[in-house]
């Protein structure tokens, strides 16, 4: 939609010019500006110096930065902006890893083959990185861990809020199905003090969920079990799913549904947490991240009938949906 008092050609400028930006914002996050200019405004020689680039091509990088908002230019100095706070490294709301994540190979290579991907109906990363992208970041342990640190930062914010928005009075495990490092179950259980939990997910991420369990104060409640949710998980009262099915196609979302069925006590549910798609030309996010899911990997967003077939396949009934002040929303199913 053409922003007001904008020509459209304009506007489409602004639209193709959009992956400059995104080039931008990973340079200076790359760089740690956000950080140097955290604790007081600095000269752009002191800024080059920090960042260990030619003042000159920081001056380009700078006055680009200001023409965004990332910066403000006060008297010889330039000075932070919230804009840019966002890109600190290791504070609450940090976006800074995800800033690195879509400018680095992984996700940029693949977007670059968008129009194969359409034509071809799937991702075309083998062709960009010569294999699928969970494959590519083995090989790539410093992406990675960006990647893995970058769903983190999306996690945190929301973890809290649903840790006040879900209720788990009267259950007694909950088990967070590909949970990484466990941000999401940890919310819950310092909400509710009688909650066990366990991680599961890779026996790779084992050591990181374990030294967050311990940061948290919650080694004494949350464990960890390696496997994959294509096989089996553990049994509980509550599953949570966030993030995981818009990864994987409609039968390989039914499968992990099932085995979270078959795991299923008694009374428990499913929680899945994700980005529903809207009614078509609904503004939001959701639908140019369901093309993310294209670019780069064999997943995609769903619409609420689409989660409510996969429960019905996976012998679940879609029960509730509740909303978070952010576009996902939590999902909620109960044995059909």
């Amino acid at each position: 939609m053409t922003a007001p008092g904008m020509p459209p050609q304009a506007r489409m400028m602004q639209m193709i010019t959009g992956y400059w930006v995104t080039q931008v914002v990973h340079a200076v996050a790359d760089l740690k500006i956000a950080d140097h200019l955290a604790e007081s405004a600095l000269t752009l020689d002191e800024i080059a110096a920090l960042a260990g680039v030619e003042s000159d091509t920081m001056l380009r990088l700078l006055r680009a930065c200001a023409s965004q908002g990332l910066v403000a230019y006060d008297n010889g100095r330039f000075v932070s902006t919230p804009l840019l706070e966002t890109l600190r490294e290791g504070v609450p709301g940090s976006f800074r890893d995800i800033a690195i994540v879509h400018g680095s190979p992984g996700h940029w290579l693949s977007w670059g083959r968008f129009p194969d991907a359409v034509r071809a109906g799937e991702p075309q990363t083998k062709a960009a990185l010569g294999s699928d992208i969970w494959t590519y970041f083995q090989s790539q342990p410093q992406e990675w861990e960006r990647f893995s640190n970058s769903m983190t930062e999306l996690t945190d914010g929301l973890s809290r809020e649903i840790g006040s928005l879900l209720d788990t009075s009267g259950l007694t495990t909950a088990v967070d199905v590909g949970g990484a490092n466990g941000a999401l179950l940890h919310s819950l259980l310092k909400a509710n003090p009688s909650l066990r939990g366990v991680v599961f997910d890779l026996p790779t991420v084992e050591a990181t969920a374990v030294a967050e369990a311990e940061k948290a104060g919650l080694a004494d409640r949350c464990t960890f079990t390696g496997g994959s949710f294509f096989d089996s998980v553990p049994e509980g009262d509550l599953f949570l799913l966030k993030a995981v099915l818009h990864n994987w196609d409609d039968k390989s979302c039914v499968e992990i549904l099932t085995n979270c069925r078959k795991a299923l006590r008694p009374g428990g549910r499913v929680v899945v947490v994700e980005m529903p798609l809207g009614p078509l030309g609904e503004p939001g996010f959701a639908p140019l991240l369901d093309l993310g899911m294209l670019a780069v990997n064999a997943g995609r967003e769903r619409d609420l009938d689409q989660y409510a077939a996969l429960f019905r396949a996976a012998g679940l009934r879609l029960d509730a949906v509740t909303p978070t002040s952010s576009p996902q929303s939590l999902i909620h199913a109960v044995a059909a």
